[in-house]
């Protein structure tokens, strides 16, 4: 795992952990594995997009914690894992995973080639604009909602994990 620090005016990845380590799970099998992201596994389950992330990929996915989904209006996520709105949680969840691998090292790269920010599109067809503020990668939707990359390059089997501490809308 990585962390985001700022450094004299300059974005560099500070290693918590030795560097990005293979993993034979699959981004959903890493996220059951994680006690922080019971309600992003129920989502996921409840939205049949188990097979899908599951699958070959690669996948980046920006996975909010638990405490992101709890801090929601209230009653937002039981509106959206009843069965008659599958779609628009599909939608939701989609919005939270980009196709291809992208690393916080290339995330950074990214940024930083982009003048400041990375535009990321998202599998449900809209997109994430990353930035760099305060040292962290933060990630501004489709809404103005912001959310903060707060555990980066979770390794899976079928791409990687980004921990973040906000819930991000399409709009």
């Amino acid at each position: 795992m990585k962390k985001f620090t700022l450094l004299a005016g300059s974005l560099l990845l500070a290693a918590a952990t030795p560097a990005l380590s293979a993993s034979d799970k699959s981004v959903v099998e890493t996220a059951m594995a994680s006690p922080q992201h019971e309600t992003l596994v129920a989502a996921v389950t409840a939205a049949d997009l188990g097979p899908v992330l599951g699958g070959e990929g690669p996948f980046t996915v920006f996975a909010p914690t638990d405490a992101a989904f709890a801090a929601l209006p209230e009653g937002t996520v039981d509106t959206l894992l009843k069965p008659e709105n599958k779609a628009m949680l599909q939608a939701v969840l989609g919005y939270h995973v980009v196709s291809g691998k992208v690393t916080a090292a290339d995330l950074v790269a990214m940024i930083s080639a982009g003048g400041g920010e990375a535009r990321l599109k998202t599998v449900a067809g809209g997109e994430l604009v990353a930035t760099a503020t305060g040292g962290k990668v933060v990630l501004t939707d489709a809404a103005g909602g912001t959310a903060n990359v707060i555990t980066a390059d979770l390794a899976a089997s079928n791409g990687v994990i980004h921990v973040t501490d906000a819930v991000s809308l399409p709009g």
